[in-house]
């Protein structure tokens, strides 16, 4: 296969004859590296053609290179870059970027741009990855999902595969949703009341942008789920963090001017708290009287290993004040990015407006493979698989945990895939964590779940959806000891 001609440029300021300029153009892309040996040059047709010049000049250049071992010419095949061209120069300095702009004043507000600190894309590479949220290939069912896909890439699915659907959405998977996944919550909704959304993230982003404004404020709780600070942050709204206890958000604790409520009641964030029926209504009573809205983030719902979830707390709600966040996510992959919204239609409607200004919609083939994989069957089945695996993993944690005197902080009434710690006042875990990390250990500190100025620093977050059962008693005495070390000073 040739060189890309689009590859090829004169500069507007290259001194010599054009036939000069295209050897040099050729010998620099050479020496660069960009060229590489064996590798097939234009035709002398075409790179006239590119270059706008006559192709006898193209052809001397060529011959040109090809005296100097630059290039070799093959028969009936054209130029190549020759096996003899000089090796490739010593990488130069990069000049440093241009500093006409002064970007602290050009951007309109400044974003976080550390995601998930303490987490490195080459995590799986770690002996002990701690790290919540993660795909582990051992719990995944991929032969099903290849399947899954192979058929929505079939003549059938075509127009599902090629369609852009504006703003709508795949309808066989919304018929799902309706059918299968919102009635185990106990809710029950019509397809003008679903939006799907690029995971749960994306759909809390959307329901801020379309609810909150400067003039408005949303309550979140504390600790809670550290991107959501950063998304409400970007409406401009004011926040009102409100400290969580054993049962979840307090509602008596709510300020009297909230409008947006932002909670996940079934499994908190990160205290894996889970709310009891009389505080969900009471909730939504302290809602109503402030004529506020919920958005409800159904976390972890599906891995019920020990007890089955509570109703959603939208299953509870009689005034449709409350906004459903679901998500395929963690029981699939996370790298999948499909979840769902659930709301009133004059929301969905206005939610589906602003998605199909950013994004359009979902990927087609995405939902429709995902469609297959549910309605077979194959996602129930997975949540069955990953229930017993998780319960196996977090009964050998809880052993371990408690042999080495860690203090559990959260843990869960129904499971979950994760335990919220707290290791002794004056330890910072983030400390910890950086000591652990050449030792092979991953763990989450808890400090950025926190609002406020000066967030506790001695929380920490252990998931056990990423690591083996084998590895978990070895990784949690690493982390005893790193303690007890930072303890000792």
């Amino acid at each position: 296969m040739s060189i890309p001609v689009e590859t090829f440029f004169l500069k507007p300021d290259a001194q010599g004859t054009l036939q000069a300029q295209i050897q040099q153009m050729i010998a620099e892309g050479i020496l660069s590296g960009r060229l590489r040996r064996g590798e097939k040059l234009p035709s002398s047709r075409k790179l006239a053609t590119h270059l706008g010049l006559s192709r006898i000049t193209v052809t001397l250049a060529y011959t040109e290179l090809q005296a100097n071992d630059y290039l070799t010419a093959r028969d009936r095949s054209g130029y190549f870059v020759s096996e003899d061209a000089p090796e490739p120069l010593p990488e130069p300095k990069m000049p440093e970027a241009a500093q006409g702009v002064d970007w602290a004043k050009a951007l309109a507000r400044q974003i976080n741009t550390s995601v998930v600190p303490g987490r490195p894309s080459d995590w799986a590479r770690y002996r002990f990855p701690f790290i919540y949220g993660q795909a582990d290939p051992a719990l995944f069912d991929h032969t099903h999902w290849r399947l899954c896909a192979i058929q929505a890439l079939g003549q059938k699915d075509f127009t599902a595969l090629t369609t852009d659907y504006y703003d709508q959405d795949d309808p066989e998977l919304v018929e799902f949703i309706l059918r299968h996944s919102l009635p185990r919550r106990g809710i029950m909704a019509r397809p003008e009341e679903v939006l799907v959304t690029m995971g749960a993230q994306n759909a809390i982003w959307l329901a801020a942008q379309v609810l909150l404004s400067p003039e408005r404020r949303a309550v979140i709780e504390n600790p809670s789920y550290p991107p959501l600070k950063d998304i409400l942050q970007q409406t401009g709204c004011d926040v009102s963090a409100v400290d969580v206890d054993g049962d979840g958000l307090p509602p008596e604790a709510l300020p009297d001017a909230s409008n947006v409520i932002f909670t996940t009641p079934s499994h908190q964030c990160p205290t894996s708290a889970t709310m009891p029926r009389a505080r969900r209504l009471a909730l939504l009573d302290e809602a109503r009287k402030r004529e506020a809205l919920i958005v409800e983030d159904d976390y972890e719902f599906e891995m019920s290993f020990l007890s089955p979830p509570s109703p959603a707390l939208k299953s509870l709600d009689g005034d449709g004040r409350v906004i459903y966040v679901g998500s395929f996510s963690k029981v699939l992959f996370p790298g999948l990015r499909l979840g769902y919204l659930v709301g009133p239609e004059p929301f969905i409607r206005q939610a589906r407006a602003l998605r199909a200004n950013v994004l359009r919609h979902p990927p087609g083939h995405i939902q429709r493979t995902a469609a297959y994989f549910l309605r077979l069957g194959h996602y129930d089945a997975q949540i069955k698989r990953m229930s017993r695996l998780l319960a196996e993993r977090r009964q050998v944690m809880q052993a371990a945990l408690l042999d080495h005197g860690l203090e559990i902080a959260g843990s869960g009434t129904f499971g979950g895939s994760s335990f919220w710690m707290k290791a002794p006042e004056g330890v910072d875990m983030e400390q910890v964590r950086q000591r652990l990390l050449p030792e092979g250990v991953l763990i989450e500190s808890g400090a950025r779940f926190f609002s406020g100025d000066l967030p506790p620093k001695n929380h920490y977050r252990l998931a056990y959806s990423s690591i083996p059962s084998a590895r978990i008693a070895e990784g949690v005495e690493r982390i005893a000891l790193a303690i007890m070390a930072a303890q000792a000073g």
